[in-house]
């Protein structure tokens, strides 16, 4: 027997042998001792290893140093540093790891002339991947911009391209707008910017001044697809983001609106940035100054831009540790700087000091003065303009919304608290509330990733249901408005352009300007001002015009030579003048088409008659 703790040789050499027990015959003489050596060199390594993994590791660094002082009973608790807010202009990165530049050639760091890292080469595959991401992007909106030629809102042309054609030309018309201070300069000077650098290059077409703004905006609008899916992937997984671009991308009121040049796309495009420097929980990559410079850039272009993002802030303000320090470097840095910008260029646009946030709050929020151009019941973005830009995405948005992890529960605060404040206004239209799409196409992706069998067929239905109203919308319906403006281009090309004179009898500000024709030619529409004096019987030139549109004409024109050479209106109105008309001469030169939906004052067709009565 042995004792208790111990092994005979025997045994162990039978089991590393893998054998039964049975003993081994005794070698031959003079063979044992050899033998014996070389399996005492064979185990040599392994017992080294053995050792090795018996030894207990060598103490953390402070320990070592710190040697007997510390004692070895209970281990320490390590005080966590706290989140602080960067200042704008810091260094982020070397701020994050303070140790990083003396890892080379230190003990655990990476030799040198030792190839890639494998972290290293997936960072590399990445950017390779986020580079075609990109360029399918920009193709997408290309193609996106190219199949979008109707008229949306006439905002698009009269507080953008209009006012950066009269900066960029000398001419082109101002509404009362501009007059009041209503509008901030930073957008138009952008367009102003690109028509001035077409002019300097000697390629200030009228085709290259219409489309150039809008592939920018397609350009900017795909880097902010980019964006959102980047965030999304960073946030949860490469699927995840996949859907979520799927959803940005057949977004039938995205394609419609994205393209066109309008405050609201900015201030959409913008707040997508934003969104992606945003400190939500588990992000690494939240930049306090970049999201709130970007936001504070929207706001200058755009007032409104502040809702969406009053949640949000609070909340970061909420959640951030060291609340001095993002108030003192970055709330406040931040804007100062972007308000000396916009006084300054709002100074050099206007001629006077003036602050066009304060008053645009006024008249939109404070006097509500918007309801001019019509107002609509408390509950319409929640029954009509919120399910209506959504479109067959809102079951998906319902869906995601009930399975997004907590955290993203600010995202739908952020959309809800938008239709809530705009409901509050009696003036209310869909490219108010576009701000809040991409946050909707978020729980939207959600949606399609957690489905399982049915992940392809809904994908499928959202991809069709959505690809015909952006079709049609785009390329078919208010398309006249645009399509009439090629046929004012060429009186620009005529020799008697000095004689001709266009009046545009539509609903105020139906068509693009001088935008759409870059030549001075004398033309003239329809004024729809509000009245700002308090006047209650006020009435403007629009509605005096369609009250009795036979009488005013012949009043207005009661001389010949007073006659314009070109009339445009909607097709409602032709019955109603057909006197006047056959009086003075005019005949039909073009029938545009512009909608299958007439209503009101909008008809179906859009008429161009000329008359060859003399005129000056």
């Amino acid at each position: 027997m042995l004792p208790a703790g111990t092994r005979s040789d025997a045994g162990t050499d039978t089991q590393r042998r893998g054998g039964k027990g049975r003993r081994r015959r005794p070698a031959p003489e003079g063979r044992e001792e050899p033998r014996r050596a070389a399996r005492k060199e064979e185990a040599q390594p392994q017992r080294s290893r053995k050792r090795r993994a018996a030894a207990p590791a060598p103490p953390p660094p402070m320990e070592a140093a710190a040697g007997p002082l510390l004692p070895r009973g209970r281990p320490q608790a390590v005080r966590l540093r706290r989140r602080r807010s960067v200042p704008c202009g810091a260094g982020r990165g070397a701020a994050a790891q303070p140790g990083a530049g003396k890892r080379e050639g230190g003990r655990g760091g990476r030799r040198r002339g030792a190839g890639p890292s494998p972290a290293g080469g997936a960072s590399a595959g990445a950017a390779g991947g986020t580079s075609a991401l990109t360029a399918l992007a920009v193709a997408a909106r290309v193609l996106n911009c190219a199949l979008v030629r109707s008229s949306f809102v006439p905002d698009e042309y009269w507080q953008a391209l209009e006012v950066a054609h009269r900066l960029a030309f000398g001419y082109g018309h101002l509404t009362w707008e501009w007059a009041q201070r209503l509008r901030g300069s930073a957008y138009p000077l952008l367009l102003a910017g690109i028509y001035k650098a077409l002019q300097l290059l000697g390629k200030d077409d009228v085709q290259l001044l219409i489309w150039i703004p809008r592939l920018v905006q397609a350009v900017l609008a795909a880097f902010a697809d980019v964006k959102l899916y980047l965030l999304v992937r960073h946030l949860e997984n490469a699927e995840t983001a996949k859907y979520v671009y799927f959803c940005q991308l057949c977004s039938w009121f995205t394609w419609y609106s994205c393209t066109r040049t309008l405050t609201n796309t900015m201030e959409t495009l913008l707040t997508i940035f934003a969104l992606y420097y945003y400190p939500i929980k588990g992000s690494k990559m939240g930049s306090s100054c970049k999201y709130l410079t970007l936001i504070a850039l929207a706001i200058v272009i755009r007032p409104t831009a502040a809702i969406p993002w009053i949640p949000l802030v609070f909340s970061h303000f909420l959640r951030e540790q060291r609340k001095a320090d993002l108030i003192l470097h970055n709330c406040i840095p931040v804007g100062l700087v972007t308000l000396g910008i916009s006084l300054i260029t709002d100074r050099v646009f206007f001629g006077e000091w003036v602050l066009v946030q304060l008053n645009f709050l006024k008249f939109n929020v404070l006097q509500n003065l918007g309801t001019f151009y019509g107002s609509h019941p408390w509950h319409w973005y929640l029954t009509q303009g919120l399910p209506i830009i959504l479109g067959t995405h809102l079951p998906f948005f319902i869906h995601g919304c009930v399975l997004a992890p907590k955290r993203y529960r600010i995202f739908l605060m952020a959309v809800i608290w938008t239709v809530l404040v705009y409901s509050t206004l009696s003036h209310k239209e869909f490219r108010f509330i576009y701000p809040v799409l991409p946050f909707c196409m978020f729980f939207c992706g959600f949606s399609l990733k957690h489905l399982k069998a049915w992940k392809k067929s809904a994908a499928s239905f959202l991809l069709v249901s959505n690809l015909l109203p952006a079709l049609y919308t785009g390329l078919i319906h208010q398309r006249g408005t645009l399509d009439v403006m090629s046929h004012v281009q060429e009186l620009c090309k005529d020799s008697n352009q000095s004689q001709a004179f266009v009046f545009i009898m539509m609903p105020c500000h139906s068509t693009p300007f001088y935008s759409h024709v870059h030549c001075p030619l004398k033309m003239r529409f329809l004024q729809c001002p509000p009245d700002l004096t308090g006047n209650e019987s006020y009435i403007d030139e629009a509605d005096v015009f369609y009250s009795n549109p036979l009488g005013w004409l012949n009043k207005e024109f009661y001389n010949d030579t007073l006659l314009p050479s070109h009339l445009i209106f909607f097709s409602v109105l032709e019955q109603e003048i057909s006197s006047f008309l056959a009086l003075k001469g005019y005949e039909k030169t073009a029938t545009i088409f512009h909608t299958h939906v007439p209503q009101g004052r909008v008809g179906s067709h859009i008429y161009i008659k000329r008359t060859e009565m003399s005129h000056t």
